[in-house]
């Protein structure tokens, strides 16, 4: 009986060492995997702000398209720029002084570059600017047009410096007023040309573009921004046409306002936080444009993961469809199929369509960080791991890649040269909102963004906690 019992207590002991060992031992993995995580993050990020910090123009200080290819600046890459600096201040990557005078340098030189409706020479028209703009010069490259989403996608950056640069000193106070002046120049009702939609953009030669914002896309902050306006506001109804465009569906399990590449559930949040706040569309369906693009996100994943096409590569873990550079145009055979490859293009896949030749662009993942922090940061960590330096370099992530194209010389897989600045802003600002909220509470406290809001009848959450603006 007495051994037994020692038997028994000595049974007894040992699985309870084995318990402590194994827990001890998964404690220690998880913080590891915790340092790894934090760390590449953190690495992530000071790599894709050098790229705002380095590649501004030296004369106009607007930002590259893209790098290494030389071709011209971007007026949303340059907004994403200007949020970009506020990060490098909150991270300690320059000072608040150095970001103080390359946001001044910037909107300074917005501000005295040419307007007028020549064919070139100029910068842009009523307020608004050109898509693209020369190096050195600032003025329009070829023949692009007057873009009404990429002046929008500026202002956003502008506004975000007008909230953050609250001292008193002579540089701050001077960004506040260039952002306002800026703001208020623009003539978002010009820009609607007497329709119920806004033009996508304008040309000198030929007038407005047929194409209009009008249902679910990137362009909720430029319908907010003219809604806003004190000087040249649309139409109070703007947001009820806006909506109108809506397609509410199911894909892969979700359901959600579609939209098939992800770029357009992520620019808008990037600057402004939508949990808890709803409009009258989202308040009929019990959610809000947060969790909308969380299930876009997340279908988009699915889809990735099902694979329909029996691309090599996709799964749980390397997924990413939106608007990126491609290997270039051309027909191949795969797994007996034609596969129509492309260049630049918004790839994607929704309930709308879906536009698939295999390409996966890390910001796909990196631009929802918030949506689904787990799923977005398990694809970074693993597209760097699996491909280094091909796809991971001096600026962080390059722009896209594909394991199904085949080469000249009979190699598989493409990797982008380049990096492309609207996406790197993506990866930049969403990956700063999941860590400290910066922009999102920045905007938090600009009254165009609260004014925008409101008339587009959105209510709850953070918003309820502001006093109405005077419309």
């Amino acid at each position: 009986m007495v051994k037994n019992s020692i038997l028994y207590f000595t049974c007894m002991l040992l699985v309870g060492i084995m318990i402590l060992t194994l827990s001890s031992c998964t404690s220690s993995a998880k913080k590891q995997e915790q340092k790894e995580e934090s760390e590449f993050l953190e690495d992530l990020k000071e790599r894709t702000f050098r790229f705002f910090w380095d590649r501004a123009d030296k004369v106009t200080y607007q930002t590259d398209d893209r790098y290494p290819t030389p071709r011209f600046t971007s007026i949303a890459s340059t907004g994403f720029g200007l949020t970009a600096y506020l990060t490098g201040i909150e991270n300690g990557y320059i000072t608040r002084n150095e970001g103080a005078s390359r946001v001044l340098s910037t909107l300074s030189w917005l501000w005295s570059s040419e307007q007028g409706p020549a064919h070139s020479g100029t910068t842009g028209y009523r307020g608004l600017y050109y898509h693209f703009l020369e190096y050195s010069t600032g003025k329009r490259y070829k023949n692009v047009e007057l873009s009404t989403i990429d002046t929008g996608l500026l202002m956003a950056g502008i506004l975000s410096c007008q909230s953050y640069f609250n001292g008193e000193n002579a540089a701050e106070e001077r960004i506040r007023q260039l952002a306002d002046s800026l703001y208020l120049r623009v003539e978002w009702d010009w820009a609607m040309n007497g329709q119920e939609w806004m033009s996508m953009g304008w040309h000198p030669e030929k007038g407005f573009i047929n194409a209009k914002w009008n249902g679910y896309n990137e362009a909720m902050i430029l319908v907010i921004l003219g809604l806003a306006s004190p000087t040249h506001p649309v139409p109070d109804s703007a947001w009820n046409s806006w909506c109108k465009g809506y397609q509410w569906e199911e894909f892969y399990g979700y359901e959600h306002v579609n939209f098939t590449p992800l770029f357009g559930h992520q620019y808008s949040h990037m600057y402004i936080d939508f949990r808890g706040i709803r409009d009258a569309y989202m308040k009929e369906r019990e959610i809000d444009y947060f969790e909308n693009s969380r299930r876009a996100t997340l279908a988009s994943r699915a889809y990735c993961t099902d694979n329909p096409k029996d691309f090599p590569n996709y799964g749980p873990n390397e997924w990413g469809l939106t608007a990126c550079d491609g290997p270039g145009y051309s027909r191949q055979l795969y797994n007996g199929d034609t596969v129509i490859f492309h260049g630049y293009k918004a790839r994607g896949a929704s309930s709308c369509r879906t536009i698939d030749d295999g390409t996966i662009a890390p910001t796909a993942a990196g631009g929802s960080i918030p949506f689904a922090p787990e799923e977005c940061i398990d694809a970074l960590m693993h597209m760097k791991e699996s491909y280094g330096d091909k796809l991971y370099q001096e600026y962080g992530f390059k722009d896209a890649y594909n394991m199904t194209f085949t080469k000249a010389d009979g190699s598989k897989g493409w990797f982008d040269l380049d990096y492309i600045g609207i996406d790197q802003g993506a990866i930049l600002l969403q990956l700063e909102n999941y860590q400290s909220e910066l922009v999102w509470n920045l905007m938090k406290e600009n009254k165009y963004i609260i004014r925008g809001l409101q008339k587009a009848g959105f209510s709850g959450g953070w918003l309820d906690k502001i006093k109405p603006t005077n419309n």
